[in-house]
């Protein structure tokens, strides 16, 4: 099984923090799982222009190659101005509109105020299930005021982010399971 943690911003560190916490935990509790973190931050990423992903070069084809190729995602990202920051979206713009069937993804999002909390069901959800993915329901949002010195001290937020890590692991070997119990079912 091969998660990726995805890091959804250029610019601040605690979309990374939390994605870096879920990442050290599926590590910790599921050693045998492959994982890697994508920071976009560290990349330099074209502009979606309609080619096929394969097309790209670059970071742009390495993340998005490494994306296609996850069993599991773990997106991280920012809310920014009441929306989802452009460098995710572009993402999901270089991918093909069924880039995350048969993929669980999970969501973690932080932001600086309550009153962030719906975007992930209002803008995130509807385009990771036009997508195609499988989406744990719940997701962790993290304010500003859990955060001090670049680290996540809210010991309730970590145990979310176990949680968050428990659940994609498990809806991931579920899922596979189902797919290849299917699968079975056909002579050829």
């Amino acid at each position: 099984m091969k998660i990726i943690g995805l890091s959804g911003s250029q610019v601040g560190s605690k979309t990374r923090t939390a994605v870096d916490a879920a990442m050290k935990s599926l590590k910790d509790k599921y050693p045998d799982v492959e994982t890697n973190l994508i920071d976009l931050a560290e990349y330099e990423m074209q502009f979606s222009d309609g080619r096929n992903y394969l097309e790209y070069e670059g970071d742009t084809g390495y993340v998005t190659k490494e994306l296609m190729e996850a069993d599991a995602i773990v997106i991280g990202t920012p809310i920014f101005q009441a929306s989802i920051p452009a460098t995710l979206k572009n993402i999901f713009d270089l991918l093909p509109v069924n880039a995350f069937r048969d993929k669980v993804v999970s969501m973690i999002v932080t932001a600086g105020s309550p009153k962030h909390y719906l975007i992930a069901d209002l803008q995130l959800k509807p385009i990771l299930a036009y997508m195609k993915a499988q989406l744990v329901q719940t997701y962790v949002f993290i304010e500003e005021e859990d955060f001090y010195r670049k680290e996540i001290k809210n010991n309730d937020i970590l145990d979310r982010i176990d949680r968050l890590a428990e659940d994609t692991v498990v809806l991931t070997e579920t899922f596979t399971k189902i797919r290849e119990e299917k699968e079975a079912q056909y002579d050829f």
